[in-house]
């Protein structure tokens, strides 16, 4: 006898449904069952790094959507200083007095310069109290290559210390002034006395003049 016997043709065909539901349901579970039967039955929890064989814990991989951890940059190795180049090389010193090409000290003539004056004429007078003072004085000037042309007296007045007269703007104020430079006395303009005397510079010596370094006697 049928399990559906008895039953109005409606009622089977909603039992038939019912049936057909069941067995699908059936055998949807048994490939659900089939697929996971060979999991394991403890899962590891999330986020637990394995472990290996001695017990040391490996470093876990970082978790999905977090950013990787950005490695230091490496420190660029300093750039080299430029090799420096040679020092310039200091400027000449000035020379010393009388070196060739070179500047003296201020007020010196140089030996060219000193030379090229002495062919100017010089006169040497007496004006002291020291006899043969002028004489003395013109063999220290021709010793030192100056061209002594004429050795007297001046008597018109008192000259207060040896001094090498010149007229200005002509070759005697060079050699005036090298003369005295040379031997340690001044050099002025000639004086209203002496304007009109002959051509040349004139030395008047006194009492301070110094023989041979010294004083006359």
């Amino acid at each position: 006898m049928s399990l559906f016997s008895g039953l109005s043709r409606p009622m089977k065909a909603a039992g038939l449904a019912l049936v057909g539901v069941a067995v699908i349901a059936a055998v949807i579970g048994g490939i659900t069952l089939a697929t996971s039967g060979g999991d394991s039955d403890t899962a590891t929890p999330p986020g637990t790094p394995p472990s290996t064989s001695d017990g040391a814990t490996q470093p876990s991989s970082p978790a999905p959507g977090s950013p990787p951890a950005s490695s230091p940059p490496a420190s660029s190795a300093p750039s080299s200083p430029p090799a420096s180049s040679a020092p310039p090389s200091s400027p000449g010193q000035p020379g010393q007095p009388g070196q060739t090409g070179q500047p003296g000290q201020p007020g010196q003539p140089g030996g060219d310069q000193q030379a090229s004056n002495k062919w100017v004429t010089v006169r040497v007078y007496n004006n002291s109290t020291i006899h043969g003072l002028a004489s003395r004085a013109a063999d220290d000037f021709r010793a030192s290559g100056w061209k002594v042309e004429e050795v007297s007296n001046y008597s018109s007045g008192i000259i207060p210390a040896t001094t090498a007269y010149f007229r200005p703007g002509t070759d005697e104020e060079a050699a005036a002034k090298a003369i005295a430079l040379e031997f340690g006395f001044r050099a002025e303009p000639r004086f209203d006395g002496i304007k009109q005397a002959d051509p040349g510079v004139i030395v008047i010596v006194t009492n301070n003049y110094k023989t041979n370094g010294k004083t006359g006697s």
